[in-house]
């Protein structure tokens, strides 16, 4: 044990500037004379060349970049509904409430990774396969939210039940448009 060493040129004598001519660091601490480099925050930022247009800018830019665009959830996996009693109402509120998710904005996609125990009504915008398996075996329900229109529709998985507002906004149209005919033929 005595005799263990550190390879050669693994510790390295610290760099002492400042310190006069005879460090071997001496009079102009390692920076050379004059010029931006030599003085106290001197140097130029990562990229620059001196005003050239630099290469970053030089190179054509090609492609698409999907960051703008791309949509973010709320993930949460569905062993961590069990923190919730059996019976309760589960969505971005109660999510939210109990400090589970971060922001009531974003959609919430439940996950199917763990084991579900409690029977729990969940809302959510998106489900794995395998979590609504999971929900529906424990004796729960998964229900989906979408979203059309700027107006929320609750669907069910199972028996896809859709509140159809614009379907029946369409066939009352249609019925007064029936109504205004029969009565001009009535009147001819």
């Amino acid at each position: 044990m005595e005799g263990l060493k550190p390879p050669a040129g693994a510790v390295k004598k610290k760099k002492i500037i400042g310190r006069g001519v005879g460090s071997g660091m001496g009079k102009t601490s390692t920076k050379g004379h004059k010029g931006q480099n030599a003085r106290k925050g001197g140097g130029v930022r990562v990229g620059f060349e001196g005003g050239q247009t630099p290469l970053y800018r030089r190179i054509p830019k090609r492609g698409f970049k999907n960051f703008n665009f791309k949509k973010e959830f709320n993930e949460i996996n569905i062993y961590v509904l069990n923190n919730f009693k059996s019976g309760d109402k589960v969505d971005k509120e109660t999510l939210n409430k109990k400090g589970l998710i971060s922001s009531k904005k974003m959609d919430l996609k439940i996950l199917g990774t763990g084991e579900l125990t409690k029977k729990l009504e969940v809302y959510a915008d998106s489900f794995s396969k395998q979590a609504i398996e999971k929900i529906e075996k424990a004796g729960g329900k998964a229900v989906l939210i979408e979203k059309k229109n700027n107006k929320k529709k609750v669907k069910d998985n199972n028996n896809v039940k859709v509140e159809k507002k614009i379907e029946l906004d369409k066939q009352e149209k249609m019925e007064k448009i029936e109504k205004k005919d029969k009565i001009e033929k009535e009147e001819k």
